[in-house]
């Protein structure tokens, strides 16, 4: 070890030589005044002094080492010449101490002539042979640059860690904050990097148990029970007040909510999560004047599932910090955006999960510049109407001539956020149906009588128009209402009672009174049919023939999808049905009698599916926190056990063949399924077999047994048909009335 190296040290590293060969010096002298005080003092007071040096040395390694890893590659500012200067160091102790202890012994059993203890001789302890103590490596070793062993696992899920890999071998040195994480050139340290600090191979086995204590060192949560610091922070910023006035109307079933879901499972020993929510559509540099326009009949879906959002993340104890201007947005993530560095920013996160919608998205990426990348995998976007795959992944979306402004994000679709259920590659979050009806409401329920009465889903008077024979039919057998606002009704019928802008209260309690709620076509997947369903309307469901979509239709272009919508709320057609839902042709006039005929034939009851609920929600956004894991490659959920193989026949798509037989296409075990062993078992016979980046893969050819994979997971779908091949699908079960969940999910 040369004296250019001891330059190189800190004062404080050569302080610890100092105290460590001290340490050494101590002993000696120990030893000397061991010698000559032997006969005088006792065993006791001897080994006090081992013990008081001791101590001494200890306290100086733990205070130079304050905060640093165990492990030859990980320790913070630990470089691998000093691992080796500290090992000889240490050998050179350890084997002094040895002697020292022996010679104590000895003297002391000569002295007394009896053992210390239990009156037996004491005996040289066998050098211990256990795995560990085989596998490491000698000083001598260490000193001609051997490295202690770093046994890899399986990389198996982990597509992108063995080039990742090569890369770090090569370019460790382009950037010296891999050195400050404890890179240095070997392969375990480029391992525990890409596996610890950026996600991209899977954990070393040795290593979790310190990451696991080091996890349980961290806050566990605990469910909240009132909403007083929640109060506190949205009472302070005027964009807020509408979602603050859901939650103070909602306040008394969340907490009941909440109390229930716990005694229902467990939710002891959940991680406090960091967590940002930023309502980018909410800033004034978005435009959107959402905020201003909530109380004058302006949209209002994004704003209710963002309530429930947070107040769902509030109730499950976690830290939440909300941000709806760019001011705000940069004071909580100002600690990383200077960083330019390929490495994340050292220490705790900043963050750990960001929930966000698509206008946040582009503020958020253009506010954290290059450190981007390292918080891409902790996003979680609000996205009202899905972005499927072939959108999201940027280099496929330009081939394919897509010129949304939505999509190509190169995120995992299942961090898309949607507010129903309809695309299976993205994540269903949904949100809660309000039951505005207070307590002496509901006391006095079933005194309101349903009415022969009808009410029109159509808020705006342009909605109605073209639908007269429709309306006319309808009115035949009942009354008609409606809830039109603004000073136009041009297209309403004259027999129509309209009650303009009504109350949330006034509203359920009209619906109370209603047998029919009435689809105009548009708008489309709304939460207003919910809340009708819920308050025991039957709804006329619009079929659509053919199917809506972004070819046929001006609403649809643009946005980053392709679904097709077969009625004006496909979620109530598919999972809620008859006798509560009926979809029907309304230019049919024989089918729209029938169905009308029938609802009012029979006692509908009230019907919410429990997602909707508050605990449905809560249920369902615990288990998304708790299980879905975007930044560590592989990852078992929903489990293996609920996986379900299906081929669909040309011309079909995952979706539709997995719907067809009342299960869901989960995009997870798309991996699974991406080899010919995997698919052997589900009997299916690759003889011969290709890659391919294409969004209808992986897929089959019966006739040539032949099979293509997918080669970018990023393009896994649940969407599309291919025109001559078998798609071959992951499909799953779900929990009735709560889509996102599995049976085994829990």
């Amino acid at each position: 070890m040369g004296s250019s190296y001891l330059w190189k040290l800190s004062s404080q590293k050569l302080g610890f030589l100092l105290v460590s060969f001290g340490f050494i010096w101590g002993m000696m002298l120990l030893h000397f005044t061991i010698q000559q005080r032997s006969q005088h003092e006792s065993s006791d007071a001897l080994r006090q002094q081992i013990l008081e040096l001791s101590k001494r040395y200890v306290k100086a390694l733990a205070e130079e080492n304050h905060g640093a890893m165990d492990g030859p590659y990980v320790g913070t500012m630990t470089a691998y010449d000093l691992k080796k200067t500290l090992a000889v160091l240490l050998d050179n102790i350890l084997l002094r101490l040895g002697r020292l202890e022996s010679k104590v012994d000895n003297m002391l059993y000569n002295s007394s002539g009896s053992n210390l203890t239990n009156g037996t001789v004491p005996s040289q302890a066998a050098p211990s042979t256990s795995n560990t103590e085989r596998e490491r490596v000698s000083v001598a070793e260490l000193l001609n640059g051997a490295q202690e062993k770093c046994e890899l696992p399986s990389q198996e899920g982990f597509p992108h860690c063995e080039g990742k890999l090569k890369w770090m071998k090569d370019m460790w040195r382009s950037d010296p904050c891999y050195g400050r994480y404890g890179v240095d050139g070997s392969t375990c340290s480029f391992f525990i990097y890409l596996s610890e600090v950026e996600n991209w191979c899977p954990r070393l086995p040795w290593r979790l148990k310190h990451l696991n204590l080091e996890e349980d060192k961290k806050g566990q949560t605990e469910i909240r029970t009132n909403f007083a610091e929640l109060y506190q922070v949205m009472s302070r910023r005027e964009e807020f007040r509408w979602m603050m006035l859901r939650i103070q109307r909602m306040a008394e079933p969340w907490v009941s909510a909440i109390r229930s879901l716990a005694r229902k499972q467990n939710l002891t020993k959940r991680k406090r999560k960091k967590i940002l929510v930023h309502l980018g559509l909410l800033t004034k540099e978005s435009g959107f004047k959402i905020a201003e326009n909530a109380f004058s009949g302006g949209p209002l879906g994004e704003l209710v599932q963002w309530s429930d959002l947070i107040t769902a993340l509030y109730l499950l104890g976690h830290d939440i910090r909300i941000s709806a201007s760019l001011a705000e947005l940069k004071e909580i993530m100002r600690r990383v955006m200077g960083n330019k560095s390929s490495c994340p920013t050292q220490g705790d996160r900043v963050v750990e999960l960001i929930y966000i919608d698509i206008v946040g998205l582009t503020q958020f990426k253009k506010t954290l510049g290059p450190s981007w990348v390292h918080y891409q995998c902790m996003l979680r976007v609000l996205d009202s109407f899905g972005t499927e795959p072939e959108f999201n992944h940027a280099h496929y979306a330009q081939s394919k001539g897509h010129k949304t402004p939505w999509g190509k994000w190169n995120l995992n679709p299942q961090q898309f956020n949607t507010m129903f259920p309809h695309t299976p590659d993205n994540s269903f979050l949904g949100f809660v149906v309000e039951q505005h009806l207070n307590a002496s409401d509901i006391r006095h329920i079933d005194d309101i009588k349903r009415q022969n009465q009808s009410l029109v889903y159509g808020k705006v008077d342009s909605f109605w128009k073209d639908k007269r024979r429709y309306l006319d039919i309808i009115h035949s057998y009942t009354e008609v209402h409606g809830t039109v606002h603004g000073t136009s009704t041009l297209h309403l019928p004259a027999y129509v009672k309209n009650h303009g802008i009504l109350s949330g209260r006034d509203l359920q309690l009209l619906l109370r009174q209603t047998k029919l709620f009435v689809g105009l076509s548009f708008p489309y997947e709304g939460p207003a049919p919910l809340e009708a369903i819920a308050n025991g309307c039957a709804f006329l469901n619009p079929r659509f023939s053919p199917p809506k979509s972004s070819k046929n239709t001006e609403f649809f272009k643009g946005k980053p999808t392709l679904r097709e919508l077969t009625s004006q709320h496909p979620y109530a057609e598919v999972y809620i049905g008859r006798p509560h839902v009926w979809t029907v042709n309304i230019d049919d006039p024989v089918e729209v009698e029938q169905a009308i005929r029938s609802i009012l034939s029979q006692k509908i009851e009230p019907y919410l599916p429990y997602e909707f609920t508050c605990e449905g929600m809560l249920q369902r956004v615990n288990a998304f926190i708790e299980n879905q894991d975007f930044c560590h490659g592989q990852v078992m959920w929903p489990p293996l056990s609920a996986l379900q193989v299906r081929l669909a026949r040309p011309g079909k798509s995952c979706k539709q063949v997995c719907q067809e037989e009342q299960l869901i296409c989960e995009p997870s075990f798309f991996q699974h399924l991406n080899k010919d062993q995997a698919l052997a078992r589900f009997g299916v016979d690759c003889q011969t077999a290709e890659s391919s980046s294409d969004t209808l893969v992986p897929a089959y050819s019966e006739s040539r047994k032949h099979c293509i994979f997918q080669a970018d997971l990023l393009l896994f779908s649940c969407a599309g048909a291919h025109p001559s091949l078998k798609r071959i699908c992951p499909c799953r079960d779900y929990r009735k009335g709560q889509v996102a969940l599995c049976h085994d999910c829990l």
